[in-house]
């Protein structure tokens, strides 16, 4: 339960002007599978660290995991 709360209130401070309902969505999946997204996570932290833009890095490696979390949505 704290550990939802302390999720939800990352994800709503990271998605401001999300709908409530689409953070919930994304918190059900995270919840689901989250090796995965610690491992997104990583990859983008460690694509920052080598100077690529914050933007850059996520489409980078939200595309590499694109089957795995298409996967993770369908649940």
């Amino acid at each position: 339960m704290f550990k939802e709360f302390i999720l939800k209130k990352v994800i709503k401070s990271q998605l401001k002007g999300v709908p409530e309902e689409q953070i919930d969505q994304i918190i059900a999946i995270v919840e689901k599978n989250p090796e995965l997204f610690k491992k997104i996570g990583e990859e983008i932290k460690a694509k920052t660290k080598a100077g690529r833009s914050e933007m850059a890095a996520s489409m980078e490696v939200m595309r590499a995991h694109q089957h795995e979390i298409q996967k993770a949505l369908r649940g």
